[in-house]
C-alpha cells in the first residue's frame, strides 16, 4: 500500500508512505511505483501516529445513572455510586461495556489504551473480565491494565492481598491511591507498598495521586522521592495531580524540578478534572487541572487520558482523545501556535513515552504501520475541527473508516445550495508566521 501526498506532524513537505508486511518500508517525497496493491490519496491531509488514551476506566464505562445519577458532581459521590454498582458487576456486563467503549475509541483513531481496573473486590470480577478483553482486542488495539485500589490499599479489607493477586493474574502495572487512604501516614504506606510490588514483580507504576483540590495533599512528591530511591526513573506515572492546581507557586516550582529529576510522568484527564474539581468553590472556581504547561516547560513527560466515558464521575464523552486534547488546550492556556502543535503530542508521542512503547510507535521506516489519516491538513486544524478519522490502520491493516458529514447551506432561491466545509481557504491558512 502507498499513502500519497501525506502531511506529517511538524514536517513541511508532503511525503508518500509505503507499507509492506505491516510496516513502513519507505517514506519519501515522491515514490515512483505502480506495483502497490492499494493507493490512498491523502491530498495534503494529516497522517498521525495513532492516538493514545493513557488513562481510562474500562470497568466503569457506560454505567452513568446506575444505580443513580451523580447529582453533586463530586469525585466522592462518584466513588460512592460506583461502590453501589460494584455488587451487580458480572463478567459479561464488564466485557460488553468495555468492548463497546474500545470500539468507540478505535473508530476515532485510538489504538493504545491504558485502563485502570478496580481491584477492591474480593472476587476480582472486573479484572478477570478485562484480562480476557485485553486478549480479544489485540487485533485492533493494545491494552495495558493497571491494578487500581479504588478504595485504598490499607483502607479496604485485604487490600494488600488483592493488589498482589491482581498482579499474579496478569495486571501490567501497579496502581495506588494515596490521597484516598484514611490518613496521610497510610497514604505514604500506599505509595511505598506500590513500589514494593513493582520491584517484586518488575512492573511499572501508575498511581492516582493528589486527585483533590486540597493544597495540603502532597503525595506526588512522595512518589518522586520513592522513584529516585528505587531507581525506577522513567517507569513511574502520577495520574491526575489536580492538587497541583492549588499549590503555592514556590512549592510547585520545587515539585516540578523534583518530578523532572525523577523522570516521573504526569497524566492529566481534562474531562473529569474540570468537572469534578472546584465543586466546593464559590467564585472564582478553580479549573482543577495539573499544571500541564509548566510541567512540559520543566521537562516532565505529560500525557492525557479520557478517564471516564459515561460513568458516575463523568456523564458525557464518546472516547475521542482529540476532543480531550482540545479541552486541555483551552484549560491550560496552550493557544500559542507551537503550543497547539505540542498539544497533539500529549495524545501521541509524549503518551507513547509514558506507555514505554516508543520502540514500536511512530511514523518511521521499519516501525509497524499504525496510523490515522485525518480529514484536516495540520495539527492546528485537527484540534480546531475535531475532524473525521478517515482511515485508521493497525499493522498495515485497515481497522476503521469514517465518512465525513456534509453540510449544505441553501439561500433563498437556491435549489442545490452550497457546501459549508468550516475550513479556511488555502490563501488564509494558519502558520506560525501569520
Amino acid at each position: 500500500m502507498i499513502v500519497r501526498h501525506a502531511r506529517l506532524h511538524r514536517r513541511e513537505t508532503l511525503v508518500d508512505l509505503a507499507v509492506q508486511g505491516g510496516r513502513f518500508v519507505c517514506i519519501a517525497p515522491e515514490l515512483s511505483t505502480d506495483t502497490a496493491a492499494r493507493e490512498i490519496e491523502a491530498a495534503g491531509r494529516l497522517v498521525s501516529p495513532p492516538f493514545i488514551d493513557a488513562h481510562v476506566h474500562l470497568d466503569a464505562v457506560l454505567t452513568v445513572g446506575q444505580p443513580r445519577y451523580n447529582s453533586s458532581g463530586t469525585l466522592l459521590e462518584g466513588i460512592q455510586i460506583w461502590s453501589e454498582r460494584k455488587p451487580s458487576l458480572s463478567h459479561e456486563d464488564v466485557k460488553r461495556r468495555a468492548l463497546e467503549a474500545i470500539r468507540w475509541e478505535v473508530a476515532q483513531g485510538t489504538l493504545y489504551i491504558r485502563s485502570h481496573v478496580d481491584v477492591c473486590d474480593p472476587s476480582l470480577t472486573a479484572l478477570r473480565a478485562l484480562l480476557e478483553v485485553r486478549e480479544e482486542v489485540r487485533d485492533i488495539c493494545e491494552l495495558q491494565l493497571v491494578a487500581f485500589p479504588q478504595d485504598g490499599i490499607f483502607s479496604f479489607p485485604n487490600g494488600q492481598e488483592l493488589m498482589r493477586r491482581a498482579l499474579e493474574l496478569g495486571c501490567d502495572l501497579v496502581g495506588g491511591i494515596p490521597h484516598y487512604e484514611w490518613t496521610r501516614d497510610l497514604g505514604v504506606e500506599d505509595v511505598r507498598y506500590a513500589f514494593a510490588l513493582a520491584r517484586e514483580f518488575n512492573r511499572d507504576i501508575d498511581c492516582h495521586c493528589d486527585e483533590t483540590d486540597d493544597p495540603h495533599s502532597r503525595f506526588t512528591e512522595v512518589m518522586a522521592a520513592e522513584t529516585l530511591s528505587a531507581g525506577w526513573q522513567g517507569r513511574v506515572t502520577a495520574s491526575h495531580c489536580t492538587a497541583m492546581h492549588s499549590y503555592d507557586n514556590a512549592y510547585a516550582f520545587k515539585l516540578l524540578r523534583l518530578l523532572a529529576q525523577a523522570r516521573v510522568n504526569v497524566i492529566a484527564n481534562p474531562f473529569d478534572n474540570v468537572v469534578l474539581q472546584g465543586r466546593f468553590d464559590t467564585y472564582p472556581k478553580r479549573r482543577g487541572l495539573a499544571r500541564v504547561k509548566e510541567l512540559l516547560e520543566a521537562g516532565v513527560t505529560v500525557a492525557l487520558g479520557h478517564d471516564s466515558i459515561m460513568d458516575p464521575w463523568f456523564p458525557l464523552g464518546r472516547g475521542d482523545m482529540l476532543a480531550a486534547a482540545q479541552l486541555a488546550l483551552l484549560l491550560c492556556h496552550m493557544s500559542g501556535y507551537e503550543e497547539i502543535n505540542t498539544v497533539l503530542d500529549l495524545i501521541t508521542t509524549q503518551a507513547a513515552r509514558v506507555l514505554r512503547i516508543e520502540d514500536r510507535y511512530g511514523i518511521e521506516e521499519g516501525k509497524p504501520a499504525d496510523f490515522v489519516l485525518l480529514d484536516a491538513p495540520s495539527a492546528f486544524e485537527a484540534l480546531r475541527l475535531l475532524p473525521a478519522r478517515l482511515h485508521v490502520f493497525k499493522g498495515g491493516r485497515e481497522v476503521a473508516t469514517t465518512t465525513p458529514a456534509r453540510s449544505l447551506l441553501r439561500r433563498e432561491g437556491e435549489a442545490e445550495g452550497s457546501e459549508v466545509t468550516f475550513r479556511l481557504p488555502p490563501a488564509w491558512s494558519v502558520s506560525a508566521e501569520d
